[in-house]
């Protein structure tokens, strides 16, 4: 850790940010709106290198509405094949860097049978059914206790926030339930009917891991999915990568309009 965060404060002239935002497919084109630093997470000691589709594996780092700001361009995943204390791993180092404020963003499929591709949903709660837990192992009480609560990881002020300038902008948002799978293949029908069963309105294979370490280190978590396809049963077209991509492509100047309303107003 000491390496990592000597490394980041050594190639950003010191630069210490408020706040943390997780970019996922295809809405990295936010950090390339606003960039004063950028390292390659292969440069970055002990972070590993993003090799999905639509994730440019950057930190950035920025000045943006008048708030210090870190950026992931992109993230690793668990199904990728790495260890869940990896895929967190650059949540620990926000934490150490001085983020207070956590903004996680993901494309994910729709199981509320209402919603439709390019909405935006703001994450109220989530099911975790990756069948592990980021902090299993040894504990480091430096971020956080060993028993976390868990009963707000989504705060409600920063919801309320989100829906605002959500309204200001006239954009209409959604608000529901993150279910997270391990992938990488899609869930099938049963799954997805399960899902909806169990309470959840959209699905994906990130961003659970990340809110719970961030949650353990004391963060303020705010999560926003953009809706990039209907889940597996809800229609009868097949599931693809590419259609991720260009359903987000299609959202992303919402997106990125809602981001910087919200950082206006913290």
């Amino acid at each position: 850790m000491e390496d990592t965060i000597n490394y980041i404060k050594t190639n950003t002239d010191n630069f210490v940010p408020e706040i943390g935002i997780i970019l996922g497919s295809g809405l990295g084109e936010f950090a390339d709106d606003y960039c004063d630093f950028a390292l390659p997470y292969s440069d970055i000691p002990n972070f590993i290198k993003s090799n999905v589709k639509g994730h440019k594996g950057r930190l950035v780092f920025a000045q943006i509405a008048g708030k210090k700001v870190v950026m992931m361009q992109g993230r690793n995943h668990f199904y990728e094949g790495h260890s869940m204390a990896e895929i967190t791993y650059p949540v620990k180092v926000m934490k150490k860097l001085g983020v207070k404020i956590l903004i996680l963003t993901n494309a994910a499929g729709a199981v509320n049978e209402s919603f439709r591709p390019a909405d935006l949903m703001i994450i109220t709660d989530h099911i975790n059914f990756m069948g592990t837990n980021p902090l299993i192992g040894p504990n480091d009480e430096t971020l956080g206790e060993r028993f976390p609560d868990m009963s707000e990881i989504y705060k409600k002020d920063l919801i309320k926030l989100a829906q605002k300038c959500a309204e200001k902008l006239c954009i209409d948002i959604q608000k529901g339930v993150y279910f997270a799978t391990s992938g990488p293949s899609y869930e099938t029908p049963a799954e997805i009917n399960m899902a909806r069963i169990l309470g959840a309105d959209a699905v994906g294979m990130s961003t659970v891991p990340e809110a719970i370490v961030a949650n353990y280190c004391g963060l303020k978590i705010l999560g926003i999915s953009c809706i990039s396809n209907a889940a597996s049963g809800v229609s009868d077209l097949k599931l693809s990568h590419s259609e991720v991509i260009e359903t987000t492509d299609k959202a992303k100047s919402r997106f990125k309009s809602l981001i910087l309303e919200i950082l206006k107003e913290l």
